[in-house]
């Protein structure tokens, strides 16, 4: 298992199965920064509205230089519809085994209803071209999200 990931370092190299029917590695974003976000489930409603948000936002973080990435521990089947649904122009990327999820310690025990399980904890993650990790948001709640990540792009 790497090392997690940390501010002002290099994010270990990583690849997911992706939408597309291709595999996406982090080497596919160089020389670009990348958001990468972490989102619990596909179709959930906090979900739906973090990736429209990026979707709508898509074309000023093309322009920033950036490429959006979505993962959550959904299959590709169930990615393919979500993204197809949402018309979402970037890659979803399938972490059914929490690889890049417990990478970027994401992968957490959660609460509802007095119910405890492990889960994703909504999680944005800015990486610059060189592959070093650069700023990250834990805990994210959805409203307004995308436009302070998008500030943050623009920054870099």
């Amino acid at each position: 298992m790497p090392a997690k990931v940390a501010i002002d370092r290099k994010v270990p190299p990583f690849s997911r199965p992706a939408t597309g029917g291709r595999t996406w590695k982090l080497g596919d974003a160089a020389g670009s920064n990348l958001v990468l976000y972490f989102y619990p489930r596909d179709n959930t409603a906090g979900c739906t509205a973090e990736g429209a948000a990026f979707r709508d936002l898509h074309a000023k973080f093309a322009k920033a230089g950036t490429v959006i990435v979505g993962v959550s521990p959904d299959t590709i089947a169930s990615h393919e519809k979500f993204k197809a649904k949402m018309d979402f122009p970037f890659e979803l990327l399938a972490d059914e085994d929490h690889a890049v999820a417990n990478l970027f310690a994401v992968y957490k025990e959660k609460s509802m209803y007095g119910r405890k399980f492990m889960g994703i904890e909504r999680s944005t993650f800015l990486i610059d071209g060189k592959g070093v990790l650069r700023q990250e948001w834990r805990k994210v709640r959805v409203p307004g999200h995308a436009e302070t990540v998008l500030a943050a792009a623009k920054a870099l």
